[in-house]
């Protein structure tokens, strides 16, 4: 098999051009193609030119993305994701980006709002998919800027990186609808085994937690992460033990690190989306008036350490997505923690404004709000997103 061109599938992937709507027709389908395991042959369209501005035309029916990209890319992918850690490492100067949900368009005015890559390093927290009309193309986007460009964005896993959320939010939908097998989804589902679960981003690397009770902190560090905390993780280390390479479970420490919420709460109570916590300041942040105390003096620690996780593991901030912000990011507990959203006007129909959060080091965070894409400059196709939120 010939190597990937990643120039032209970075090309296609950005572009995602289909026929146009009244050039589609309808042809019947061969039952070899609807077998599982099998992908049928597609033919490759034109890409079209035209100015910047310009955005991809995307009538609902028959892409002209190859049948092969999907596999050959996720497969690529996920070599490149074997060799990343639990909490990968990333440098700064970085941008950190929320949601995006299938919102192909509004992907592309983040791109347009933050650099596009590899001129800009970015973390994305995951929710790639479902809700939107262009997961697909989303998450093939994504996917070939990865492999094109590994070291300068990071993907990390959302609570819809899921086989059983995607199967009942929209994105197997998709894939049935758009190249009439379930092969793609098959596919992608094994990029999501594979997706890191926390990105931390510090100017030099942490040492062990014991490190910070005797005194030997390293420099203050980001971590993100999609969802929060979880009783069952005290420290950094633990989550780099987790297995991740497989199906998120329905309770557990992995559950809850894609799942659970900050809220105005003592410390944990049981979330209402029925998997995760929510998390209180207590959690985040307690401890810091005794950080000093707690240094030098291991084995003293009269509460929890679930109690001090930032300064356990000498956190700056907590960045975190999965909650839309109708003002597209909100801090919480003493601004140890932030939640971005990225997805603008969610779901079509809320208008809010998203958000990415850049950071020039540690210390210097700046957020950019954009608004979603215009009607006008979107293809709306015929069908509707599934009307829950989760």
């Amino acid at each position: 098999m010939a190597p990937l061109d990643l120039d032209k599938y970075v090309e296609i992937a950005r572009l995602c051009k289909y026929l146009p709507e009244n050039d589609l027709k309808v042809r019947p389908r061969r039952r070899g193609r609807d077998r599982p395991g099998r992908a049928g042959t597609g033919r490759a369209g034109a890409l079209p030119g035209g100015p910047e501005r310009a955005v991809p035309v995307v009538p609902a029916l028959t892409p002209t993305l190859p049948r092969s990209l999907p596999q050959r890319l996720c497969d690529y992918v996920c070599d490149l994701l074997l060799e990343e850690s639990n909490v990968q490492p990333v440098s700064t100067p970085v941008t950190v980006c929320g949601d995006i949900h299938g919102q192909f368009y509004d992907l592309c005015e983040l791109f347009r709002t933050g650099g596009q890559v590899p001129d800009t390093n970015y973390i994305f927290m995951g929710d790639f998919v479902d809700r939107g009309y262009y997961s697909l193309e989303t998450f093939t986007y994504l996917l070939a800027l990865k492999a094109k460009w590994p070291d300068r964005i990071t993907l990390l896993r959302g609570n819809h990186e899921s086989r059983q959320i995607t199967q009942v939010y929209g994105f197997y939908d998709e894939c049935q609808t758009k190249y009439g097998n379930a092969n793609a989804w098959r596919y992608c589902t094994k990029v999501f085994d594979m997706l890191t679960i926390a990105a931390v981003s510090a100017s030099t690397t942490l040492t062990t937690p014991a490190d910070c009770l005797n005194g030997s902190c390293r420099d203050e560090q980001i971590l993100c992460v999609h969802g929060g905390l979880s009783p069952d993780i005290k420290t950094l280390d633990q989550i780099r033990t987790i297995e991740r390479n497989q199906e998120i479970p329905h309770k557990g420490a992995f559950c809850d690190l894609v799942w659970s919420d900050p809220e105005d709460v003592d410390t944990w109570a049981i979330s209402p989306r029925g998997a995760g916590w929510l998390f209180g300041a207590k959690v985040t942040n307690e401890g810091q008036a005794r950080s000093r105390t707690l240094c030098g003096q291991r084995g003293t620690l009269t509460f929890p350490l679930s109690l001090q996780f930032v300064h356990i593991n000498n956190l700056k901030l907590i960045c975190r997505a999965h909650q839309l912000v109708h003002e597209g990011y909100k801090f919480m507990f003493d601004e140890k923690l932030v939640t971005v959203w990225s997805a603008p006007n969610y779901c079509y129909r809320c208008g809010n404004i998203a958000s990415i959060m850049v950071f020039k080091d540690v210390n210097t965070r700046e957020p950019k709000l954009f608004r979603a894409v215009p009607d006008s400059e979107r293809v709306i196709p015929p069908r509707t997103t599934t009307p829950y939120f989760l």
